[in-house]
C-alpha cells in the first residue's frame, strides 16, 4: 500500500491521541484498529510494512493508514510518536495521499497540532479535534511529486502570498522572489496549473473577498476597496463592474445590506469622485 483516500469535508472524529514509546521490549510489534485510522508523526528511525510495501521511517516522517489495515513497526531502539486514532466519514471531495510522507520544514507545525490535540484530549475533546482537523489538511497539502493531483508546491507558496497580501501592491516578480523561483518559471507553473495568469488570479482573488466584504459587512465600499488593494475608487468602481458584473452599491443592495451612511464609490448621485489618486497604494496588480 502506497497511498490512501482522505475525506476532510468534515471534522474527524478523535478516538485517542497520545505519545507511543515502543522498541523498549521487542523490536517488531504488529498492529491493526479494525475501525480506525492511524496518524503518526515520528521522532525514531525504523520502518512501516504494509503488506509487500516497505516504508522507511525518519524523524519528520507522517504516516496516514486506513482502517482494519495491519501494519508491522521494525524499531531500532527505543522509538517514539506523536498518534492519532480517529474516524472519518466518506463524502464531498476524495483526496489522494501517500501513506507514508516526509513532513519537512512542516513537521514541526504538526508536532505542535499534535501535542495539542494530545493535551486537549481529557478535557477538551471539540479543541482536541479541531487541531487534528488543522494537522490533516497540512498533510493533505504537503508538497509532492507531480500527478498526484495537488497543487505544486511553487504554485501553493505563490497563492498563499497572494491571500496574506491581496491589501498591498502586489507584482508577480515580488511574488516569484517570495516564494524563490524566477517570474518565467512561475508564471509557467500557475498557468499550467490554475489555467489562469497570475495577475487574472490576483484579480479575482480581491474582487472575491470585496464581494463578501460588501455582501457580509458594514465597512465602507472606501474601506472594502483598501482592504482588498484598489484604494482607488474609480479603479474599483471599474473592477467591480467587470469581475462581479455590478457596482459595489449594487453587489451591497443584492446582498440586502445598506451602504452606511450613503457613502458609495464614485459616480454615485451626489458623490463626486475624489480627484487623483493615481499613486495609492495597492493598485490594480502589475
Amino acid at each position: 500500500m502506497r497511498s490512501t483516500t482522505l475525506w476532510l469535508d468534515e471534522a474527524p472524529t478523535v478516538v485517542g491521541a497520545g505519545i507511543g514509546v515502543h522498541g523498549v521490549s521487542t523490536a517488531h510489534d504488529v498492529f491493526r484498529l479494525p475501525d480506525l485510522w492511524q496518524l503518526h508523526l515520528y521522532h525514531y528511525e525504523g520502518a512501516l510494512v504494509l503488506g509487500q510495501s516497505v516504508h522507511p521511517i525518519r524523524p519528520g516522517h507522517v504516516s496516514l493508514v486506513p482502517p482494519n489495515t495491519e501494519v508491522h513497526f521494525h524499531y531500532r531502539g527505543r522509538s517514539e510518536h506523536l498518534y492519532v486514532h480517529l474516524r472519518l466519514r466518506e463524502g464531498g471531495a476524495a483526496r489522494v495521499v501517500p501513506v507514508m510522507q516526509d513532513a519537512a520544514r512542516e513537521s514541526a507545525g504538526l508536532a505542535d497540532l499534535l501535542r495539542h490535540a494530545v493535551t486537549a484530549m481529557p478535557t477538551s475533546p471539540a479543541r482536541a479535534t479541531a487541531e487534528v482537523w488543522a494537522a490533516l489538511w497540512r498533510i493533505a497539502e504537503l508538497p509532492s511529486g507531480e500527478g498526484d493531483g495537488r497543487r505544486h508546491p511553487y504554485v501553493a507558496a505563490a497563492q498563499a502570498h497572494v491571500e496574506e497580501h491581496l491589501a498591498g501592491p502586489l507584482s508577480v516578480p515580488d511574488i516569484a522572489r517570495a516564494v524563490g523561483i524566477s517570474h518565467t518559471h512561475l508564471t509557467r507553473l500557475f498557468r499550467a496549473e490554475t489555467g489562469l495568469t497570475v495577475v487574472s488570479y490576483i484579480r479575482r482573488r480581491r474582487l472575491l473577498r470585496a464581494r463578501h466584504l460588501l455582501s457580509s459587512s458594514t465597512l465602507s465600499v472606501t474601506a472594502v476597496a483598501a482592504a482588498v488593494g484598489i484604494a482607488d475608487l474609480q479603479a474599483f468602481n471599474k473592477a467591480c463592474r467587470r469581475e462581479l458584473g455590478a457596482s459595489p452599491r449594487d453587489v451591497r443592495a443584492a446582498a440586502g445590506r445598506p451602504a452606511p451612511g450613503g457613502e458609495d464609490a464614485p459616480g454615485t448621485p451626489g458623490r463626486p469622485s475624489p480627484p487623483g489618486g493615481g499613486g495609492a497604494r495597492g493598485a490594480a496588480p502589475r
